[in-house]
This record gives C-alpha cells, sequence and structure tokens, in this order.
C-alpha cells in the first residue's frame, strides 16, 4: 500500500511561492489498478513524479508498504519497486530493445524471454527484438516498449504518466488492449494519469485531482457516472477526449 499524508509540492513563482500539491492525502492499495484525472494543471503529473522521487515534497510523508520513503531518491525507490513510464519515452541510440529488457529485468534474459514480454505489448517480438531504441519507431511503438521494460522489471508498484500522449488514434487503440490484458494479469499496482474515457473505464478505482487536493476518490462504477454525466463535467469530458490525435 502507498500512504500519501498531508504532502505539499511547492515552486517559486513571479509572485512567490505556489503551491502545487497542496495538503494531500490519498491511500493507493495493493494489487489496484488506479486511474488518476481531473483538470489540466490539478497536480496529476506532478503527484506522480513525487511518487518516484523525481520531485521531493515540501512537507508530509510518502509511505510504501509501511516503510517511510519520502527522503529516499529515485534509485533506492526503484529498488523498493517503484516504476516510472514517462510521457514521452526516451530513445537510446545504439541500444537494442532485447537489451533494454535486459537491463529492465536486472538480468540476462533469454531472446524467448524477451519476446514474450513483447508479445504481451501487442509487438510481433520477430520484427522488434534487435531494434534500436532510436527515431524509426513512432510513438506508439515506443510506448508499448516502455511498458514492455515495466513488466520485465516486475515491479509492484508502477506508474504510467498519460500514455496516450502523442500517439494516434490507432496506436491508442492498441495500447488500450495493452493495459486490458496488464488489467487481467495484474500483480502489482497499476496507477495510471489519464484524461482517456477508455482507460477509466478499466480502472478498480478513479482518483480526482483538482487545484493540488483529491476532489473523489471511489470506484470506477462511483466516479465516473458524475464525470461523465454532468453539465460542468461534459466540459471537462469534451477537453479530455481530444488528447489523442486522429
Amino acid at each position: 500500500m502507498l500512504e500519501i499524508k498531508d504532502v505539499c509540492y511547492k515552486v517559486e513563482g513571479n509572485n512567490g511561492e505556489k503551491s502545487i500539491i497542496d495538503h494531500m492525502n490519498l491511500s493507493i492499495g495493493d494489487g489496484k489498478f488506479v486511474v488518476i484525472t481531473g483538470p489540466n494543471g490539478g497536480g496529476k503529473s506532478t503527484l506522480a513524479k513525487l511518487i518516484m522521487g523525481i520531485y521531493e515534497a515540501s512537507q508530509g510523508q510518502l509511505i510504501l508498504d509501511g516503510e517511510d520513503i519520502t527522503a529516499k531518491n529515485i534509485t533506492e525507490r526503484a529498488k523498493l519497486g517503484i516504476s516510472f513510464a514517462f510521457q514521452q519515452p526516451v530513445h537510446f541510440k545504439g541500444v537494442k530493445v532485447v537489451d533494454l529488457l535486459r537491463l529492465a529485468a536486472g538480468t540476462k534474459l533469454s531472446v524467448g524471454e524477451a519476446c514474450t514480454y513483447l508479445s504481451k505489448v501487442g509487438l510481433c517480438a520477430k520484427e522488434y527484438i534487435d531494434r534500436e531504441i532510436n527515431s524509426s519507431l513512432s510513438g506508439g511503438e515506443l510506448k508499448r516498449i516502455e511498458i514492455a521494460t515495466v513488466l520485465a522489471r516486475g515491479t509492484k508498484f508502477a506508474i504510467f504518466d498519460e500514455p496516450e500522449a502523442g500517439i494516434d488514434l490507432w496506436s491508442f487503440q492498441n495500447l488500450i488492449k495493452v493495459f486490458e490484458n496488464i488489467r487481467e494479469t495484474i500483480n502489482g499496482t497499476i496507477l495510471i494519469i489519464s484524461h482517456q474515457e477508455r482507460i477509466l473505464n478499466i480502472a478498480d478505482e478513479i482518483v480526482v485531482i483538482e487545484n493540488g487536493r483529491v476532489k473523489q476518490h471511489g470506484s470506477k462504477d462511483e466516479v465516473l457516472p458524475g464525470l461523465l454525466g454532468t453539465p460542468s463535467a461534459a466540459n471537462f469530458a469534451c477537453s479530455i477526449l481530444t488528447g489523442v490525435k486522429k
């Protein structure tokens, strides 16, 4: 379980300090598929980076399975089983897909084992196993390879920051299938920052963040109808559904 206790994150602005995360409290249980959503600028991606240790909380505590990780750095948190997939996957010129999967797994995977992870994310292993992680790969291909590395790591808490960002509709539809498969075979907690209704639809729980605070947290059946069924939510839904290129 991850517990976020009275966490704040502030940055210096032109008019002094600005609060991005404001005394946030949130608990995320083990083995859950959780989607965090809400208006742009509400603090969603900031929260994800605070959990990973990319940003340091101004105050409060982050506790993972009873251990205070507030002062731990990215490497220490990764060793504890937290992984993070960025909106824009990193290119690794000269590094092949099979090498990246071996690095992620921390062991010398056989080609067959590496291919299994690629197959899980809907890629033809034979075509990709020896490809370089460079600009010859599309955004959708890079996203799926990055997800494969997270699966290879076998982490207990995986964070995906807006996985739909920057990819076309066809790639997005394939990405949904990948997450649906992960949802069915989950061994750890999956936390996704997303605006997309199709991703919200496969969540166990939805967390709505607005102005740096948790506005709502509950099961998909409790939260999603309110997001999509009110006049104010209609504008929200319209804006979030434009996040994928057509």
